[in-house]
């Protein structure tokens, strides 16, 4: 359902729009918590690199990204 969710919000808005990229984010905590790993580190990816380009490196919302994406990357090697 959340996939689905994000796939519209995608065509309405944007892949790079702030409140895509949230729903993204929100995404990938589910997939985390469920141990998808792998399908939440792609997410990660495309997360931070869009909030970069958005919000810039230095942000708040980005700076916690790339953290909450290298604790994703230390669970994946445990």
């Amino acid at each position: 359902m959340n996939r689905r969710a994000l796939d519209t919000q995608e065509k309405v808005l944007d892949r790079e729009h702030p409140s895509t990229l949230t729903s993204v984010y929100n995404l990938i905590y589910l997939f985390h918590i469920q141990s998808r790993f792998s399908e939440a580190d792609q997410l990660y990816e495309r997360a931070c690199s869009g909030y970069v380009e958005v919000l810039g490196s230095d942000h708040p919302t980005t700076r916690a990204c790339v953290a909450h994406h290298c604790s994703l990357r230390d669970d994946m090697a445990n």
